[in-house]
C-alpha cells in the first residue's frame, strides 16, 4: 500500500481546514433559523419540519448523505472519489456530535439576517477550499456526477432549478420570512461562493519592461522561488532594446517583488493584473 506524500497529508488538513467553517455555517446558522437554501441541508430541515421535529435535520442529513454514498459507490465505482465521500460523512456526523453536545433550541440571536450573511459566507468559506482541493461536501454533488454519466441534462441549470424549488418550499412549509430568506440564500450562495473561490486563488500577473533583466530574475527566481519568461522588446517611443518578463506570483509575494523591482531598476515600467485561474507547475494542476 502507498503510503501518503507530505502534498497528500497537507491536502488532507486543508480539506478537514475547509470543513470547520462549512459544518459550523450549516449546524449554527442554517439549521436553527431553517434556511433551506437546497442541496441535502434543505431537504433535511424541510423533511424535519414536516415531521413536527420527530427526527432533528441533522439526523436527517447524516441518513441522506449516507443514502446517497451508498447510490454514487453503486452506480459510481471509483467514479466517486474519497475526498467527497469523507467530507459528506465528516461533516454529517459534525453535525449529530454538535447536536447532542451544543443543542439550540433556537437561533443565536434575533437578526435573521446577520445570520443568513454567516450562514451563507461560512458555507461558502469552507466550501471554496474543498473545492480548492478537488473536494466537495457530498450530497447533490453526487447526484450531478450521476446525471452527468447517464444524461445530457445541463447539470448546473437542473441543479440550480431543484435548489430553488427546495427553497420556495420553505415559503409553504415554514412561513413568509423565512421562506424569502431562503430565497436570497439561494441566489447568494451562487455568487459568494465563486466570489470567495476566486478571492483564494488570487494571484498577480506581472508584465515588466525593464533594462535590467540579469537582477530582477534572479530575484525572482532565488528569493520568491518562482520562474519568468523573458522576452526581447523595443520600446516604441525611444526606439531602445528593452527586456519584458513575464511571471506570476501569490500576493504577498507581489508587495515584495514590486518592492525589490523598483530598487533594482527604479525606470522599470510594471503592469500587475489579478488571476485566479493559474495553471502549471508551482500553483495547481490541469
Amino acid at each position: 500500500m502507498k503510503r501518503p506524500s507530505r502534498a497528500d497529508l497537507s491536502d488532507f488538513l486543508r480539506i478537514n481546514l475547509g470543513l470547520i467553517p462549512f459544518t459550523v455555517g450549516i449546524y449554527f446558522f442554517k439549521l436553527p433559523n431553517g434556511f433551506s437554501t437546497g442541496g441535502v441541508t434543505g431537504v433535511s430541515i424541510l423533511t424535519s419540519k414536516l415531521l413536527g421535529g420527530a427526527v432533528s435535520p441533522a439526523a436527517f442529513i447524516f441518513i441522506l448523505n449516507a443514502a446517497l454514498l451508498l447510490v454514487g459507490f453503486a452506480v459510481l465505482g471509483r467514479g466517486l472519489a474519497w475526498k467527497t465521500a469523507y467530507c459528506s460523512l465528516f461533516y454529517s456526523c459534525a453535525a449529530l456530535l454538535l447536536e447532542r453536545f451544543i443543542p439550540l433550541d433556537g437561533p443565536l440571536t434575533d437578526q435573521p439576517f446577520m445570520e443568513l450573511i454567516y450562514a451563507m459566507l461560512l458555507t461558502a468559506v469552507g466550501s471554496a477550499i474543498l473545492f480548492q482541493h478537488g473536494a466537495s461536501s457530498g450530497g447533490t454533488d453526487i447526484v450531478a456526477l450521476i446525471l452527468k454519466k447517464y444524461t445530457s441534462i445541463p447539470i448546473g441549470t437542473a441543479l440550480f432549478c431543484v435548489d430553488a424549488l427546495i427553497a420556495a418550499s420553505t415559503l409553504f412549509i415554514f412561513d413568509l420570512k423565512t421562506g424569502l430568506y431562503s430565497l436570497l440564500g439561494l441566489f447568494m450562495k451562487a455568487f459568494v461562493v465563486d466570489n470567495v473561490l476566486e478571492s483564494v486563488n488570487l494571484c498577480k500577473y506581472f508584465t515588466i519592461i525593464t533594462s535590467r533583466p540579469a537582477e530582477i530574475n534572479e530575484y525572482i527566481l532565488h528569493t520568491l522561488h518562482r520562474s519568468a519568461t523573458e522576452v526581447r522588446a523595443v520600446g516604441v517611443f525611444t526606439h531602445e532594446d528593452k527586456t519584458m518578463l513575464l511571471t506570476v506570483c501569490r500576493r504577498m509575494e507581489a508587495v515584495r517583488l514590486k518592492a525589490a523591482i523598483k530598487e533594482i531598476d527604479p525606470l522599470a515600467f510594471i503592469v500587475v493584473t489579478n488571476s485566479s485561474e493559474i495553471i502549471g507547475r508551482g500553483f495547481r494542476g490541469v
